[in-house]
């Protein structure tokens, strides 16, 4: 068992994991930073190796979000550091804890020069056992404002605005309970803020019409 400063320290480190390089070298033997946007995410190992890689990736990354939040928090012992003032019980705080240190090592990862990937997919992974509905809606709007504009970097934030402003319309215009939402709405803001950083150079190419665009997903590869 385990205090909260290891788990911590043992999310961000699966956070960390590279899985799009481990992907690319193990398909391909190439270093997927060196082909397409240069990014070490799974929008473009689809780019280069196909939506098989990708898809792997992007589960794969997801994975780390649920791994840190569903089980190296099952490790947890002793007290906080700190007092519990949140509405959320222990274990739920240590949850939130852990999948945002996940989500850290996948951005910053300690294994490719603190240079990862966007974040989505693994923050994706960490908020479905906090905020199911939120998440399916950000999945619904991402898939609309992708298969309409072919830019996934749109449907990408599309998906980070859509999320706190989904929990925010269920609790105050359709009245729904939700446990902890005085502070979940503020972490939810958090989250997204972090994802549109991380899209910044995006956001860039998008004003300046040089975002790159996924209007054919190549089967086997290129």
């Amino acid at each position: 068992m385990l205090p909260i400063a290891i788990i911590t320290v043992l999310s961000y480190l699966v956070g960390s994991i590279p899985t799009s390089i481990i992907v690319a070298r193990a398909r391909r033997g190439i270093d997927i930073r060196h082909h397409g946007s240069g990014n070490a995410g799974g929008t473009n190992v689809i780019r280069v190796l196909g939506w098989k890689a990708g898809l792997l990736v992007i589960l794969l990354d997801m994975a780390k979000g649920l791994l840190a939040t569903m089980v190296i928090t099952r490790l947890m012992y002793g007290p906080f550091p700190f007092e519990n003032v949140t509405p959320f019980d222990d274990f739920t705080l240590v949850q939130i804890i852990a999948g945002c240190a996940a989500i850290l090592g996948h951005v910053w990862t300690l294994f490719a020069g603190f240079k990862g990937g966007k974040g989505i997919a693994t923050a994706g992974g960490m908020l479905i056992g906090v905020a199911p509905v939120e998440v399916a809606v950000s999945l619904g709007i991402f898939a609309i404002v992708f298969l309409i504009s072919h830019y996934v970097s749109l449907g990408s934030l599309s998906a980070a605005v859509a999320f706190p402003l989904t929990m925010f319309f269920r609790e105050n215009v359709f009245m729904v309970d939700i446990e902890g939402y005085h502070t979940l709405i503020y972490f939810s803001i958090g989250i997204s803020l972090l994802i549109i950083f991380t899209h910044r150079s995006n956001i860039r190419r998008l004003v300046e019409g040089r975002e790159n665009r996924i209007t054919r997903i190549p089967l086997f590869g290129k």
